[in-house]
């Protein structure tokens, strides 16, 4: 197993180097297209962003990517920067801990649409790939034990007697020409099994299937595919899925939908150079925070209204150039901008700036002025070599307004829980137990700094 930490540390590859790169670049080519890897900036770049290749030292170093790879035996963990210490050794448990923390992240988040199913994580996991497959396959497995889902499709059939509408060009084509008018071509709407919903949680339960380590997801994947046997299998794409939906007699599948969206947008399986499996699941870090930031705010601070991403404003007269604040808040008495920037500040004491770039209060001043308004606030994690209450606050003076005074504040959020790194694993233990005291003191923090 190898740890390595977005932009920070490097690790020995000796083995399959090139093939390895060479993997990579097919899963940048394969990814789709959802809501985190769409990028303007990264999406006409064809070389990977996932990992750097060191070659003369035949190194890896991670990139902004979070997750897992699978390659030829070796599992590489991808992890969040802000945990990464070069002091402490990272062993199973505490990279156990640092991907309970990416759980709960994705828990709140919208855009990938991460299922917050209340159960407890099972048996400690290796990596964070295995617990989301575990908590697909208990749910999944729990809800078809005890309901089948089956909607109407539209059936084209040859019967001995009409059912639905008779297909009367093909009927006279096919059947009366032919000889064989007791046949009637036929189109009705059937209460079916072998649904298009049930062949996408067959397709991903075959690829989770084949793609996991652990015995007891392997023992629940197995009996979906039991309970499915009579289903077609058939490809499914992130697309598809996103497409479904459900009267609410069947509202408990929404939840095996978005598992399955989650699966579909951001793993990648296929077979490569002569039939070898391989598999990776990669999420960009900085639009996991932007996204948790966002859904933490919209769905436990009722005094806060939160809009993600307001696109109402230009930089420019033409409007060529879109303005994209993270987080646009409306308050009782006054609107706020937002923006959360998932990078490291205050690292170095020294730094007048405390890690906080140029560009960053140039981004800010312009959506203070085009937005029309004066309070602008910059979100950044704290890090597990420490945390500061307030990291900065500064004026500027907008002389074409009178002198109108701009202030940037900018703020580290309290998002880890330090003791998880500094405990067993209990296994009966729920994600939102582990992280009930992370989360009130992170509203706590943001009710501070807003109201």
């Amino acid at each position: 197993m190898l740890n390595l930490f977005e932009y920070q540390n490097k690790v020995e590859f000796p083995a399959a180097f090139d093939k390895l790169e060479e993997f990579l670049d097919e899963i940048w080519k394969n990814r789709e297209k959802s809501d985190y890897y769409y990028d303007e900036a990264t999406d006409k770049i064809e070389v990977q962003q996932f990992i750097q290749f060191l070659h003369k030292s035949k190194q890896l170093k991670s990139n902004k990517y979070v997750g897992v790879i699978h390659f030829e035996g070796q599992k590489i963990n991808l992890l969040p920067k802000i945990f990464y210490n070069s002091e402490v050794e990272y062993g199973k448990e505490e990279v156990n801990a640092i991907q309970n923390h990416i759980l709960w992240w994705l828990s709140y988040c919208s855009k990938i649409k991460f299922p917050n199913y209340q159960t407890s994580l099972g048996d400690q996991k290796s990596d964070f790939f295995e617990v989301l497959v575990y908590l697909f396959s208990k749910y999944t497995r729990e809800l078809l034990s005890n309901a089948i889902y089956q909607q109407y499709e539209e059936i084209n059939r040859e019967l001995s007697f009409i059912k639905g509408r008779l297909d009367t060009t093909e009927y006279i084509s096919q059947n009366i020409s032919k000889g064989r008018w007791h046949k009637l071509s036929c189109t009705y709407d059937a209460f079916v099994f072998d649904n298009k919903f049930n062949r996408i949680i067959k397709f991903v339960t075959t690829l989770l299937f084949r793609a996991t380590t652990s015995s007891e997801n392997k023992k629940y994947l197995r009996e979906i595919l039991f309970i499915l046997d009579e289903v077609s299998d058939e490809r499914a794409s992130a697309e598809e899925c996103a497409n479904i939906t459900f009267n609410p007699m069947f509202g408990q599948f929404e939840t095996v939908r978005d598992y399955c969206y989650l699966f579909l947008s951001n793993s990648i399986s296929f077979d490569y150079k002569n039939d070898l499996k391989l598999f990776a699941f990669l999420l960009p870090m900085e639009y996991v925070f932007e996204d948790f930031i966002f859904g933490l705010i919209d769905r436990e601070i009722e005094e806060v209204k939160a809009k993600a991403q307001d696109r109402s404003k230009y930089l420019d007269v033409a409007k060529t150039f879109a303005l994209k604040p993270d987080l646009f808040l409306q308050l009782a008495t006054k609107s706020i901008i937002a923006d959360t920037k998932y990078k490291i500040v205050y690292s170095d004491e020294k730094d007048p700036k405390k890690g906080i770039s140029q560009s960053d209060l140039y981004q800010m001043l312009a959506y203070a002025v085009r937005f029309k308004i004066d309070e602008v606030i910059l979100f950044y994690p704290n890090t597990i070599k420490g945390y500061q209450d307030k990291v900065s606050e500064l004026f500027i003076e907008d002389e074409l307004a009178d002198g109108r005074q701009i202030s940037i504040k900018s703020f580290q959020l309290p998002i880890i829980n330090e003791s998880l790194l500094n405990q067993p694993f209990d296994k009966g233990t729920y994600l939102a137990e582990m992280f009930e005291e992370t989360k009130e003191r992170l509203i706590g923090k943001i009710k501070e700094i807003l109201l």
